[in-house]
């Protein structure tokens, strides 16, 4: 099974990143998380451009939506919104065929940041995503300054990691 992961940070030390690669560390066995590096080489949504042709950065985002079985999604919170880079990305996504159906889980790595994770279910649900609710958690990463490997290592991270992946995994192979 894959799943393509996308961070909605363009942070180099971002823990919406770290949250996403510990989540590949913890994958269930056939599980193969694949994480998205295009998010900064997106140009800004214009449906002038997409009439006309989708950039190759864009068209490169909905090829590895469309192989993957499942979309995993971390993104920070900016004055109390979705992060800019990640809801341009969802707007490029919006004239596609690749979201619709798919499912879609999401981690949130701050407790504070609950207008954005609510404004990020709002938007997938509207363009057809399939949130599956118990497999979106929040994580309590705020001012911990986890790295990668510390959060896969943490107990209670990577329990909750681990329940999360499972319970996304068995949703997309029910279809529920």
């Amino acid at each position: 099974m894959r799943i393509l992961a996308i961070s909605g940070s363009l942070r180099a030390a971002s823990s919406c990143t770290a949250v996403l690669q510990a989540a590949a560390l913890l994958a269930p066995p056939g599980v193969r998380l694949v994480h998205y590096a295009g998010l900064g080489e997106l140009p800004l949504f214009n449906p002038d451009v997409e009439a006309a042709g989708l950039p190759d950065s864009v068209a490169a985002l909905r090829r590895e939506i469309g192989l993957s079985q499942g979309l995993l999604i971390s993104s920070p919170e900016y004055a109390h919104g979705i992060a800019g880079a990640m809801k341009n990305a969802l707007d490029w996504l919006v004239g596609g065929f690749e979201l619709p159906g798919k499912p879609v889980a999401i981690l949130n790595a701050s407790p504070r940041a609950v207008h954005a994770d609510a404004q990020l279910r709002e938007v997938v649900t509207t363009m057809s995503g399939r949130v599956i609710e118990r497999a979106s958690i929040g994580l309590p990463l705020l001012a911990r300054n986890l790295d990668t490997e510390a959060i896969a290592a943490d107990p209670a991270l990577s329990a909750s990691l681990r329940q999360a992946l499972a319970d996304f995994v068995e949703a997309i192979g029910s279809g529920a």
